[in-house]
């Protein structure tokens, strides 16, 4: 019967931490860095000098800029020098001043998107950088620069679609907030805490590796998550868009991957201390017996 009564323990303990530390993961993630918009912007803001980012803002600024100019047969010459200059514009200060702002105004989207009652598509707006091209290209007196667009050129992160189906989603887990994550510690602290005071050294380790196992897996599912967000979020986004919209989703989960391979490495040393120690254990008492 107490053999029984451990086994639905531990199976019970397993499967909770399981759920819990995805659970915790996502809430706090969603309440500490995806609605703070200095977290926001610290996690984006490197993305700026991302070879996929650089590519993708060019290439939208220089379609802009080609919609307007119209020179015949040296059109093709005139787009591959606006495109090298729209690149190579993407390695200043000014680029990077411009990539902050447009992504403050993106993390803003973002919480209207997600946290609101109708979705609305999540966009980093390009305009700033247009403008900053055009300025230095004028300044310079390149012909035909005065012919450039300033107007709203985005690069789709999120689109309205996937904002409606995750809604729900992100509210509840902004609602749950780091109380998941509390729970999960004091759940720790409780099972293991009363399985060493009532069944002894052995059964706190057993417990400790079962803690470990629930870790393990709930991490395993962590990444799962991530990974099929990913596929989620970027499968609606433009192809145009698409390698710049996943360099930013990256950057977004990048605190989650790392809490994967935490909790997993967390995980795994519980499970080997706690059987370890177990098998050391029952071989001190049965040397005390014999």
């Amino acid at each position: 019967m107490r053999t029984s009564l451990s086994a639905a323990l531990s199976a019970v303990l397993l499967v909770l931490l399981a759920v819990l530390v995805p659970l915790s993961a996502l809430s706090a993630w969603v309440d500490l860095e995806l609605d703070d918009t200095d977290r926001y912007l610290a996690a984006v803001s490197p993305l700026a000098s991302d070879d996929d980012v650089r590519d993708t803002v060019a290439a939208r600024v220089t379609d802009e800029a080609m919609k307007n100019i119209d020179v015949g047969p040296l059109q093709d010459t005139v787009e591959q020098f606006l495109h090298e200059t729209a690149l190579s514009f993407t390695t200043t200060e000014a680029f990077q001043r411009a990539w902050d702002g447009a992504n403050r105004k993106a993390q803003q989207a973002v919480t209207a998107s997600l946290h609101g009652d109708d979705g609305q598509a999540v966009t980093i707006d390009l305009a700033p950088v247009i403008e900053e091209v055009k300025k230095q290209l004028v300044d310079s007196r390149v012909p035909f620069a005065d012919r450039i667009p300033v107007r709203e050129t985005t690069i789709t992160v999120l689109s309205a679609d996937r904002a409606d189906d995750l809604r729900n989603s992100f509210q509840w887990l902004r609602y749950w907030s780091v109380w998941p994550t509390v729970g999960t510690a004091v759940l720790l602290v409780l099972v293991l805490g009363l399985t060493l005071v009532r069944g002894g050294p052995r059964a706190g380790l057993t417990a400790t590796a079962v803690a470990g196992g629930g870790l393990a897996l709930g991490a395993a599912l962590l990444w799962i998550a991530v990974a099929a967000g990913r596929e989620r979020v970027l499968g609606q986004v433009p192809g145009t868009d698409r390698d710049g919209a996943a360099a930013v989703y990256d950057a977004l989960t990048a605190s989650l991957r790392t809490t994967v391979w935490a909790v997993l490495i967390v995980g795994a040393v519980l499970v080997v201390g706690g059987l370890v120690g177990r098998v050391l254990v029952g071989r001190v008492a049965g040397a005390r017996g014999g």
